[in-house]
C-alpha cells in the first residue's frame, strides 16, 4: 500500500496488490526432452521453453497432394 500526499489539497492515492499462488500443469508429448526445459520470468510473464529430443527433430513425412 502506498499513500501520497499533496500539501495544497490533501490528496491521497492508494494502490493495492494481491498476490496468490497459481498452478498449471501440462502433459508433454513423447518428443519432448524433459532434461532440457528452461523457464524465465520477466515483467510478470512466465516463458517456458521445451526442447525436442534429437531423434524427434529429424523425423520427416511425405504427404501426397491430389
Amino acid at each position: 500500500e502506498r499513500k501520497s500526499e499533496n500539501a495544497q489539497d490533501k490528496r491521497y492515492s492508494k494502490k493495492e496488490y494481491s498476490y496468490t499462488s497459481f498452478v498449471r500443469s501440462f502433459t508433454l508429448p513423447e518428443t519432448a526432452n524433459q532434461e532440457k526445459i528452461d523457464a524465465e520470468y520477466v515483467d510478470g510473464i512466465l516463458t517456458i521453453t521445451v526442447s525436442k529430443k534429437e531423434e524427434a527433430k529429424f523425423l520427416t513425412r511425405e504427404i501426397s497432394v491430389k
